[in-house]
């Protein structure tokens, strides 16, 4: 019998890894949505093109949560989409509030599920969603740093005209501004890029990646992006299902790791395999280097206040 996988949100950035997945044929997909026929007529629509890409899987959208029932992973994309002039964490109270409740809802109909959040501001709703679900953390996570190292590689392809297929890269931190890439664990064919650009070309990469989100929503001005993070929450899903022992930067509870850096979800290197997230990768920093990490887990960490005392009053 096939898994199960339910992608929760029917916006684009849902629809995209509902399709993600179904192109992947690793698992039957139900796609929930409020908005009555959303999620039915793109799932339907994704159906009726399965025979186009050769794959064989239940491709259903519904607005019932018993539909979603016995599902292996549920990735959660709801909530409201960044306009100009927003941060991420311009949504964290009412995003907190719907990725609380709709979590709560779905894990009733799936308590074994492991939970992929996607929705923004990533790392505090991942912690919403650990806290409304009830699971251990291991079975809890959120899709920032994929998504990420794969904004940044494709800006480092660009800058030294090389295939994406060479390059690995490596960040730390919050889903933010205060992303902390790490070019010397980023390489091109096993060459370190800091042999490869100049610090100043570097750093331009880097400002970019961590405003890369604005960016599109600066030229979208009507939405946000939604072809990476649907494929990036896939591709997370993906390792899951099939036991990959992926060493992917995810939005992972911290815990002790990384000189005790706190009770909260934050983006470090994880193994993701069966049993979720199986091991935290501690990397070697320098000084520099763990000082932006603590940084920016501090803001993390001054947003879960914030959602605390929200729903948890």
């Amino acid at each position: 019998m096939r898994k199960k996988i339910t992608v929760i949100g029917a916006g684009n950035v849902g629809a995209a890894c509902a399709w993600r997945l179904a192109e992947r044929e690793i698992a039957d997909v139900i796609l929930l949505d409020i908005v009555d026929g959303l999620a039915e007529g793109k799932a339907l629509d994704m159906h009726e093109a399965t025979p186009v890409i050769h794959r064989d899987l239940t491709l259903k959208g519904t607005n019932d949560y018993s539909d979603t029932s016995g599902s292996d992973v549920i990735v959660i994309t709801s909530g409201l989409a960044r306009k100009p002039g927003m941060s991420r964490d311009d949504l964290l109270i009412r995003n907190s509030e719907i990725v609380y409740n709709v979590t709560k809802a779905a894990i009733e109909h799936s308590p074994n599920a492991y939970i992929i959040v996607v929705s923004n501001p990533l790392d505090a709703m991942t912690w919403a969603a650990w806290k409304a679900s009830g699971l251990p953390t291991n079975k809890v996570m959120g899709m920032a740093g994929v998504l990420d190292t794969a904004r940044y590689r494709s800006f480092i392809s660009e800058e030294l005209n090389v295939s994406v297929k060479d390059i690995q890269a490596m960040l730390l931190g919050g889903h933010g501004d205060d992303m902390v890439p790490l070019p010397r664990y980023t390489t091109v064919g096993g060459i370190p890029i800091t042999e490869l650009l100049d610090s100043c070309r570097i750093e331009a990469i880097v400002e970019r990646t961590r405003k890369a989100g604005i960016e599109i929503v600066n030229l979208l001005k009507t939405g946000s992006a939604y072809y990476a993070p649907g494929v990036a929450a896939a591709e997370m899903a993906e390792a899951i299902i099939l036991d990959q022992k992926r060493v992917l930067p995810c939005c992972v509870w911290a815990g002790s790791a990384y000189n005790n850096l706190g009770e909260l979800f934050v983006g470090l290197p994880a193994v993701l395999g069966a049993g979720g997230v199986e091991k935290v990768i501690e990397l070697q920093l320098d000084d520099h280097e763990f000082a932006l990490l603590r940084e920016s887990a501090d803001h993390v960490q001054d947003l879960l206040a914030k959602v605390e005392s929200e729903l948890l009053e």
